[in-house]
């Protein structure tokens, strides 16, 4: 078995909206900071000098959304409200871990242009393949944007879902769809365009608006999915952080292929 990884890295050198800070603390510094710390804390005195090369342990400090990265959108993520179920969507740490880990599709829509994409183009994909995912197949679009990843143009060069296209893949019993764009829906700025030219509110972040009335996830940030041999035949594995009432959570997410 390959294991092929689909996931972008947290970077703070590279461009993001939300800037990374990531502050290293290098084995001295690490001893310094635990003698400190058993000092404020347990009222211990503690000489890091003891240690050999007076080193201890390393240790990172990070600033970033749950958003950075590749991650998973939880329910809660697309509003404070649902129309399904208790009507209280789900946050990352309630759901369910059989929904990351199985077997997957990936969709090459590296044709298509920045903007936004319905059925017909899904259908089309699907038809080249020749191939419909069963329920609970993650299906995963390929759309070439991870090129661009760490630069600006990342975050506004690339083609998103519709609302329709959302609930295409919702009806075959899809539960978590994944991209390598920024995000499941078109570009911000193109959004907000299209809006102020049309006054149609339903162009308004209808991939993840549709989460409000339909419960499913979204991996947003792939990367590498054009390295899969196949493009069906394999197993996506992508559990996200536990994070207690958090609306995403990290993933190291990776595809598992029989050789």
């Amino acid at each position: 078995m390959r294991i092929i990884d689909l996931s972008s890295p947290v970077n703070a050198d590279a461009y993001e909206p939300d800037p990374v800070t990531h502050e290293i603390l290098s084995p001295r510094d690490g001893a310094l900071h635990m003698s400190a710390e058993m000092r404020e804390h347990f009222g211990m005195e503690f000489d890091p000098a003891v240690l050999p090369e007076g080193e201890f342990l390393s240790l990172d400090r990070m600033t970033l959304t749950t958003h950075t990265g590749t991650h998973v959108d939880a329910p809660s993520h697309y509003g404070s409200r649902a129309t399904y179920g208790t009507g209280i969507p789900r946050h990352i740490d309630e759901m369910p871990l059989e929904w990351f880990h199985h077997r997957g599709v990936v969709l090459d829509l590296t044709d298509e242009d920045t903007g936004v994409i319905g059925p017909p183009e899904l259908e089309k994909a699907f038809s080249r393949i020749e191939y419909v995912p069963s329920p609970n197949e993650i299906v995963l679009l390929h759309t070439g944007a991870d090129r661009r990843a760490g630069s600006p143009e990342y975050f506004t060069d690339f083609v998103g879902l519709d609302g329709d296209a959302v609930h295409m893949l919702l009806d075959l019993g899809v539960k978590v769809i994944g991209t390598d764009a920024f995000s499941l829906d078109a570009p911000f700025g193109n959004i907000i365009k299209r809006y102020q030219e049309t006054g149609d509110r339903s162009v308004l972040w209808p991939a993840h608006f549709v989460g409000r009335d339909r419960e499913y996830c979204q991996i947003e940030r792939l990367a590498n999915l054009g390295a899969l041999p196949e493009p069906y035949g394999f197993v996506v594995s992508c559990f996200p952080v536990k994070i207690t009432g958090a609306g995403a959570g990290w993933t190291r997410a990776v595809a598992l292929v029989e050789d």
